[in-house]
């Protein structure tokens, strides 16, 4: 960072990001760096209003429209939990990725775990009994990756690189997202990529269908009861975007109806509370045919310490009058 550069005043409220405290610094050293994520609430807002730059996942309208900074840098790629509109016009947003491989390897992971019945065979040997094809004519034969084929709900960072792993694995891909037209990269070439309209066409030649897309008033709800009528009966739903992307009522009632074969849910309808975890409101957790994890999908370590130097290079930059990356505002 050039010796002529503003020093700044940087207020951190995220917890996770705070962990990386010694990157964070080292990156950007000159810097007045104040770690608050816990804080109370009247410090926090009374920091919020005087920092150059916040570095947070969440910033509720009131604190948003109290903020004078020169940057807020989100720590992760949603925007849902950033009330961006009640900011300033001269706040600048920008986000950060780094969780894409980490995903990705997530939902391999979970492909395996409900195509071979982790969950179900899991429990049956844990409750003393041994149950296989040498025993059951009834148990199933496994099928292997490059027998699927991998349906792509949205096409960015995650579904690319979801995309490109699967590819390498032998799985025949399709993919939709709002702008088929759009280049590919050479890693992820999926067969076909469709729009929006071609998701029907895209749920009945899928055996795993993945769901990647932001959270907004066009997908919430995106796949609902007839998504799943247009799905095949053995087919699995992975969803790694935001819980209300899917309907939860019709999901439930698919896995008990056996409309479908299985689901993994990495993502959740609401925060976690007593008498309400996993956060949903239907029993999810008594299905045998589910794969659930408490949204750590992309929880590797590379994500945070890439984000960390992200960050740290967005606040010397702000220091130093350039334009900031990953801007989104």
């Amino acid at each position: 960072m050039p010796a002529d550069s503003a020093v700044l005043d940087v207020v951190v409220t995220d917890p996770i990001i705070s962990r990386f405290a010694e990157r964070l610094q080292a990156g950007a050293p000159r810097h007045r760096w104040r770690f608050l994520a816990d804080a109370p609430p009247e410090v926090r807002s009374h920091a919020l209003a005087g920092a150059d730059v916040v570095v947070c996942a969440r910033m509720d309208a009131k604190e948003a429209a109290a903020c004078n900074a020169r940057l807020v840098q989100v720590t992760g790629a949603g925007l849902d939990r950033v009330s961006v509109a009640a900011l300033r016009p001269a706040v600048a947003v920008a986000n950060t990725f780094h969780h894409e491989r980490p995903i990705a390897e997530h939902v391999l992971m979970s492909i395996l775990a409900l195509t071979r019945r982790f969950p179900a065979v899991s429990g049956e040997l844990r409750a003393g009994v041994w149950r296989t094809i040498a025993t059951d004519d009834a148990v199933p034969l496994h099928r292997t990756l490059d027998s699927m084929t991998l349906g792509v709900v949205g096409f960015g960072g995650i579904g690319r690189e979801t995309a490109r792993l699967a590819a390498a694995l032998g799985m025949d891909v399709v993919a939709v997202r709002n702008r088929p037209e759009a280049p590919l990269s050479m890693g992820a070439l999926p067969r076909w990529v469709g729009g929006v309209g071609d998701l029907p066409r895209l749920l009945a030649e899928s055996d795993v269908v993945v769901v990647t897309v932001p959270l907004n008033d066009a997908t919430e709800g995106l796949i609902g009861p007839a998504e799943f009528a247009a799905m095949r009966q053995d087919a699995v739903l992975v969803n790694v975007a935001r819980g209300p992307v899917v309907d939860q009522a019709a999901l439930y009632r698919a896995l008990v109806d056996k409309q479908i074969g299985g689901a993994a849910i990495d993502v959740w309808w609401g925060a976690p509370e007593a008498g309400r975890t996993p956060p949903a409101d239907f029993p999810f957790s008594e299905l045998p045919n589910v794969v659930l994890t408490p949204h750590y999908s992309g929880h590797a370590r590379s994500t945070f310490e890439l984000r960390a130097d992200d960050i740290a290079g967005n606040v010397n930059r702000v220091a130093a009058g350039q334009p900031v990356r990953n801007q989104v505002r």
